[in-house]
């Protein structure tokens, strides 16, 4: 009976020892197997336009070194890095030719993008170029586009993100606004166009940020960081009016992507 008892006790501690091993490797190899791919899509505010220290092989995409999205993984060492966001592009375009990385072991997705459906570039041009009331009715027309069809634009964004990595985790960057009222500039844009400009850039904020929290992502804003540091306000952390090199006006330069961006990807990656 004795030898019974002991065999039976032996018997229950090596099954006990042989489950929690089993759960074990059971847990170690599904951490082994989590996804930790790291892809940066979106625009020229992903890409980095302003920042400086382009990656001669993106050529017009124009990626920097120094945006957000390369500084995260220089400082994270994700399994891989996929920096796709190019400068100019729209919300079909990040569906036709940025998402081709994404896939089961995508962990992290990072994105801008909204900004040219809206046709911002072509607002500050008619801002800077043009009177207050026709800059005030682009700003207008530009709001009326965010409202009444930019959702469904996003919609099918996020829906493509998803569909290519399910178990990603995406985080979705909105814009800064560019101008700090009554701040230290005493030419260029009336103080109601610029007053107009930074209504736009926040219906574009919360129009993005309902749109992806309504698919489960993470919205990242960037207003908070770049209070104090907009055009006007003595510590500008956009560029101006770039007369020798357009592409770069209105656009964070590498202050505003490591100060700016960087700690709100951060926190919500």
């Amino acid at each position: 009976m004795r030898r019974f008892r002991i065999t039976a006790y032996v018997t229950s501690v090596l099954l006990a020892a042989g489950v929690a091993l089993t759960g074990a490797t059971a847990a170690q190899a599904s951490e082994q197997a989590a996804p930790t791919g790291y892809v940066a899509l979106g625009d020229s505010y992903s890409s980095g336009v302003g920042a400086g220290s382009y990656d001669s092989s993106s050529g017009s995409c124009k990626r920097s070194t120094k945006a957000y999205p390369a500084l995260w993984a220089a400082s994270h060492s994700p399994s891989s890095f996929n920096f796709t966001a190019c400068s100019g592009a729209r919300t079909g375009d990040v569906i036709s030719g940025q998402l081709g990385p994404l896939g089961p072991g995508t962990g992290l997705v990072s994105l801008t993008v909204g900004g040219n459906d809206a046709g911002f570039a072509d607002v500050m041009t008619t801002c800077v170029l043009q009177s207050e009331s026709t800059c005030i009715a682009r700003v207008n027309e530009a709001k009326a586009y965010i409202q009444n069809t930019l959702p469904g634009n996003l919609n099918q964004v996020y829906d493509a993100i998803s569909a290519k990595a399910p178990v990603a985790h995406v985080v979705v960057l909105g814009y800064p606004r560019f101008y700090k009222l009554s701040g230290s500039c005493v030419a260029g844009l009336t103080e109601n166009e610029r007053a107009a400009i930074n209504s736009a850039a926040d219906l574009l904020n919360s129009t993005t940020a309902k749109r992806a929290a309504d698919h489960g992502f993470a919205f990242g804003d960037v207003t908070t960081t770049f209070t104090g540091h907009e055009i006007c306000s003595g510590d500008s952390w956009l560029h101006s009016v770039n007369w020798a090199n357009p592409s770069e006006s209105y656009h964070p330069t590498a202050a505003g992507q490591s100060g700016g961006y960087l700690p709100v990807f951060g926190a919500a990656a």
